[in-house]
């Protein structure tokens, strides 16, 4: 069988507070604290706490807790920035707040691509297919509903945090969103493979299993996240990018 040409024809990326969409920065937001400035406020504590004795033993107690917390601040404050990006976008879906991080990052960033290319209006539901990757799987809502099990003399497991524990779960959002029942598929990578996605999907492609496809890698664990969308299509599209890993990978790095 012949090997047609496929082309990356439209992607849209979120990270560090970005909205990038086919190389145009869409959306941004100023973090309101940075970990530069918190560590900033542990110090002035400290020296406030010298200069008041009677102080100093509450702020050491207290020095802990803040580190402790941190890494859930960060989570708080990423999780923030989708919900700035969802109501700046008005794209009104009222599920999204029972989501959890991973999937409100994959919900946005599919949103965002298809209002800019809707394979939908152009393709069969059944002809359009899904193809998404990370690193971290579902880590961040598994430890969430870890911590809701491990105590026996404090057990509340959650049946909203735990139907979100499978990474796929964001394929299924997005397809019912859209109402697309084409092939699908979720991988696990230390980085973004981008040789393994152009030839998985392109063979999706040329054996007829597909015509178009949602692609690329969506990551989110402990405030870290990482958003990168695109869709494949036979034709060219406005970006005239072969569907090939060197074109992939410089889109995924933010390179021309």
């Amino acid at each position: 069988m012949s090997q047609e040409q496929t082309y990356i024809t439209s992607f849209c990326s979120l990270q560090s507070g970005q909205v990038n969409i086919n190389h145009s920065l869409a959306f941004s937001e100023e973090k309101i604290a940075s970990p530069a400035s918190s560590a900033e406020a542990i110090a002035n504590e400290g020296s406030s706490a010298e200069a008041l004795p009677k102080e100093r033993a509450s702020s050491a107690e207290a020095l802990p807790k803040e580190r402790a917390s941190s890494a859930e601040a960060l989570a708080k404050e990423d999780s923030d920035f989708l919900k700035s990006v969802y109501k700046h976008y008005q794209l009104n879906y009222p599920k999204f707040y029972k989501m959890d991080n991973l999937c409100k990052l994959a919900f946005i960033t599919s949103e965002l691509i298809l209002k800019n290319n809707p394979l939908s209006e152009k393709y069969k539901a059944e002809d359009i297919a899904i193809v998404i990757s990370n690193s971290a799987s579902s880590m961040d809502i598994d430890q969430e509903h870890q911590r809701t099990i491990s105590d026996k003399n404090n057990y509340f497991p959650s049946p909203s945090a735990f139907v979100y524990t499978l990474p796929n779960i964001l394929i299924a959002e997005i397809a019912i969103k859209n109402s697309i029942k084409g092939e699908n598929a979720f991988f696990i990578f230390d980085t973004f493979d981008s040789t393994f996605m152009s030839e998985y999907v392109n063979s999706l492609i040329n054996t007829g299993k597909a015509t178009c496809c949602i692609a690329g890698w969506v990551d989110f664990y402990e405030g870290n996240y990482h958003a990168f969308l695109y869709t494949v299509e036979k034709q060219p599209g406005i970006l005239n990018r072969k569907h090939a890993p060197k074109e992939l990978e410089k889109l995924f790095l933010h390179q021309s």
